[in-house]
């Protein structure tokens, strides 16, 4: 075999203060906020783009999905392979300059596949961030605080939902949707300069303990990564179950503020602001409980890291369920939050699960393969297939020509207000998106299957050794490349 890849560790330190670690988490979740901004405003917008470059809900799940995540995805798997090997602060810090960049250009485009390339552009960016910030995690906090350190992290998907939907909304409203995209993605490089000067490389495997394999400078190759992955019950059907979810939960988040406008007949701003509410302070919630309830039970039982994301994602199914057949508005907003809450707990014990089943040294790529099923199947394929199946409900509950007219999927431009056909096209275009949603939630309570089915396995997979470290068969993986 090819001799294994080694590097140089780089910061002396053998511990970092409570105060600092502190200070990593924050910056950290900053620039994951910046990164889901980005990724999240295009549904906020998605109303005004749809008019003003006259797509088709089709178009827009490709925008919002596929043209995103098809490079995110290929672009992720050598940059996490480069955070095996590589100063990580300077990929992180790179990285958001690079996506706040591509973010701020797409509020020049002026047709579809201009702003496709500009949304390739902000995938090939993001790709550099999770991998090497999940890999310093890991490596400043110790596995039994691991859940609750990656949750912490993953705030900063609801705290950018928060922000793209409340100053969106109103940027939008006010300014219209290209100065929204400018001025929300030039903040990120500010932050990029702040994560390069202030945080510092670890030694790897840092939490681990000094006599680990961890701080073995020996970087396994990939296909260690994927046989060690794979080999491991439980970390295998997390994975699936958090693909599956994926689809899904992408597929009806990018198209919430459109529901809401179709269905209740919500402004822009009013539609952007209940969504940050929902997908935002629900996201907010359930991540948050996810990381901590999972690292509290499984003091006693290391199963609770699937039960506690598989029992929650089970129950969501019924209330989202609900939620897009409710025609009150009230109800179906509080039920659509709760489904949020408890489909997002998955986050935490996911990568805490992932990450304690494989070497330090592969965390960053194992990091990367769950985000690429993640972000083909389910960011790049899922808001897509929900946008194809909106039109094809459409198409067949419209009523006033037989057809689905060619204005109703371009937004109704050319139509007179009240008009027959216009409202044919409305209540067309409202049924068409609420049985879209409808049909991905059976794919929730697939996904919450896979959790509880990775609970039989975690209890042998995750047991700890005498010294608090991981099981002592991770370090198989590192003697497998040294062969």
């Amino acid at each position: 075999m090819n001799e294994p890849a080694k590097i140089q560790n780089v910061v002396p330190p053998m511990t970092y203060s409570s105060k600092y670690r502190a200070w990593l988490l924050f910056l950290l979740v900053l620039v994951y906020a910046c990164s889901f901004l980005d990724r999240i405003i295009i549904a906020i917008l998605a109303r005004p783009i749809k008019a003003d470059l006259s797509l088709s809900d089709f178009q827009l799940g490709l925008l919002g999905g596929l043209a995103f995540a098809l490079l995110y995805a290929v672009a992720g798997i050598p940059m996490g392979r480069m955070a095996e090997k590589k100063h990580r602060i300077s990929i992180i810090s790179a990285s958001i300059v690079a996506w706040s960049g591509f973010a701020a250009l797409c509020g020049l485009a002026q047709n579809f596949w201009q702003m496709v390339l500009f949304r390739a552009g902000v995938g090939i960016g993001e790709a550099g961030g999770t991998p090497a910030a999940h890999s310093l995690i890991a490596d400043h906090f110790p596995p039994e605080r691991r859940a609750t350190a990656l949750s912490i992290y993953a705030l900063g998907v609801p705290v950018g939902i928060l922000i793209a939907s409340f100053a969106g909304g109103w940027l939008a409203q006010m300014f219209g949707w290209r100065y929204t995209f400018v001025v929300l993605g030039l903040p990120g490089m500010a932050i990029g300069m702040l994560t390069y000067f202030t945080l510092h490389e670890p030694r790897r495997g840092l939490s681990d303990g000094a006599n680990s394999a961890a701080s073995s400078d020996t970087v396994p190759s990939m296909t260690a990564v994927l046989k060690r992955v794979w080999s491991m019950r439980g970390a295998r059907h997390m994975i699936i179950g958090t693909t599956v979810g994926a689809f899904a939960l992408q597929g009806i988040n990018q198209f919430i503020p459109i529901y809401l406008g179709r269905v209740f007949d919500m402004g822009l701003a009013k539609a952007g602001f209940t969504f940050g509410v929902i997908v935002g302070i629900g996201g907010l919630i359930g991540i948050a409980l996810g990381g901590y309830l999972s690292d509290r039970l499984a003091v006693g039982d290391k199963r609770w890291y699937g039960w506690v994301p598989g029992l929650a994602t089970l129950g969501a199914v019924p209330i989202a369920a609900y939620g897009f057949l409710s025609n009150n508005v009230t109800e179906a907003t509080i039920a659509i939050f709760g489904y949020i809450v408890l489909v997002m707990v998955w986050n935490g014990p996911t990568f805490s699960v992932v990450h304690a089943s494989v070497h330090p040294r592969m965390r960053a790529s194992s990091t990367a393969l769950v985000l690429l099923a993640m972000s083909v199947i389910g960011h790049g394929l899922g808001p897509a297939v929900i946008g194809f199946a909106s039109d094809w409900f459409a198409t067949r509950a419209f009523t006033g020509a037989g057809v689905y007219h060619a204005a109703c999927v371009a937004g109704m431009p050319s139509l007179q207000p009240g008009s027959e056909l216009a409202s044919a096209c409305a209540k067309a275009s409202a049924e068409g998106i609420r049985f879209g949603m409808l049909s991905f939630v059976p794919l929730i309570g697939w996904a919450g299957l896979h959790y509880v089915w990775a609970s039989v396995s975690l209890r042998s997979d995750l047991k700890q050794g005498p010294a608090g470290h991981e099981h002592p068969s991770l370090a198989v993986a590192v003697a497998e490349t040294e062969i």
